[in-house]
């Protein structure tokens, strides 16, 4: 990593039901999303795993919204599969 660039950042892909669910939040909701997405794919790692699946539960008590994700092998794209805001 160069000197001049901080860590990067996983692409944030939202599937389908994920969309549905955005497309159902007000504009405020969305804005406290926001925050959890840009954690999320800065660590991809901060949620907690959900047994027995490939899949990470990420809930951010001060926004008070929650993403259900996973993350491909490569680490470069979180796929979000739930939200609620």
């Amino acid at each position: 990593m160069s000197p001049d660039h901080g860590p990067r950042h996983a692409r944030v892909v939202i599937v389908e039901p994920a969309l549905n669910q955005l497309n159902k939040l007000t504009a405020a909701e969305i804005h406290r999303l926001d925050r959890a997405v840009v954690a999320i794919s800065a660590n991809p790692e901060i949620g907690t795993p959900v047994p027995d699946t490939l899949l990470r539960d990420y809930t951010d008590d001060i926004e008070d919204v929650r993403v259900i994700y996973y993350v491909t092998a490569l680490r470069t794209i979180t796929v979000v599969a739930y939200i609620e805001a």
